[in-house]
């Protein structure tokens, strides 16, 4: 099936800076792409070009087989968006305010229903000025919303919510995610990440750096488990590394956590007893040890280096 968006090449620069560098990505019909990058990434600049808000120096994006820069009043009569930092007229009630958006577009669902799909029907004529946090965002999707959108753009959709009202707007979007209608999500979130995206793609210095399904990029980039480990004293980092050196050189490929450190790829389960008997020989002793299963924040830190919320 043909994508519903395509881009090619996208690069754009902020006088000396260059915050995207040759992006090339497509989202197809019924998925969720998930883009993840660190602050400064240029993940921002990338789905700012991608919803027509800013141009790109260079490269090419079509949307439903249009080109954007040419056809873009089009193209948005079947995109919906929702926007991370949304302000509205905050003393418009939420039926005022879907009322409003509904007339943006030349074919709309009914207001009702769509106050309905975000559980808002106590709180219709209730101002945005006196909703909680979480209607508020709610409020906000139902705007993205209104127009049935084809293709969805949503920045940080769950960002201080509560987990009851994340789950919520969870199975909302699984719902909006039919055989014909995508999604194009950037998350801070992990779990929202491997629970809603198809397909994720890691941004770093304004590149894509790993692309592939949740899964995929936990097995490639980390494998399957990792080893923790941490020892019992106050033992200095360069010490113990001099210490296991030679005897057991792929400690030094071990990330430091706090004081406990992470070894993401290897066979584990020899690396256990091969840790236990070389920490014994040398008189340190594990204060804990133990296997987990990697997640997709283990991927990022390995990536980029950081973890996603560092600045």
């Amino acid at each position: 099936m043909e994508s519903l968006l395509v881009a090619r090449n996208l690069r754009k620069s902020f006088g000396p800076l260059t915050a995207v560098q040759d992006i090339s990505l497509e989202v197809k019909p019924g998925e969720c792409l998930a883009l993840l990058g660190p602050n400064g990434a240029g993940k921002t600049t990338t789905v700012e070009m991608l919803e027509g808000l800013q141009s790109p120096d260079s490269g090419t994006i079509t949307v439903f087989g249009k080109d954007l820069k040419n056809q873009r009043s089009s193209i948005m009569h079947e995109v919906g968006v929702m926007l991370q930092d949304t302000q509205l007229y905050k003393r418009m009630s939420v039926r005022e305010t879907l009322q409003l958006f509904a007339s943006f577009f030349k074919e709309s669902m009914p207001v009702d229903e769509a106050i309905a799909l975000v559980e808002l029907q106590d709180k219709a004529d209730t101002h945005l000025l006196k909703l909680s946090g979480g209607q508020k965002q709610r409020a906000y999707l139902a705007c993205a919303l209104i127009n049935n959108p084809r293709l969805l753009f949503l920045d940080e959709p769950t960002t201080g919510l509560d987990p009851q009202a994340r789950r919520m707007i969870w199975d909302l979007l699984l719902k909006h995610k039919t055989k014909d209608r995508s999604i194009l999500l950037t998350t801070h979130y992990m779990d929202e990440a491997e629970k809603l995206a198809d397909r994720i793609a890691v941004i770093d210095h304004g590149k894509i750096i790993a692309e592939g399904t949740p899964q995929n990029l936990i097995e490639t980039v980390c494998g399957k488990q990792i080893l923790c480990f941490r020892f019992a004293g106050e033992q200095s980092h360069e010490h113990i590394m001099s210490r296991f050196a030679d005897e057991l050189p792929w400690v030094r490929d071990a990330a430091l956590v706090g004081e406990t450190y992470e070894l993401t790829a290897g066979d584990q389960v020899n690396r256990i007893t091969e840790l236990c008997r070389v920490s014994d020989r040398l008189g340190l002793t594990l204060d804990q040890i133990e296997l987990r299963r990697s997640t997709l924040e283990d991927v990022f830190i390995k990536l980029t280096g950081r973890s996603m919320r560092d600045d």
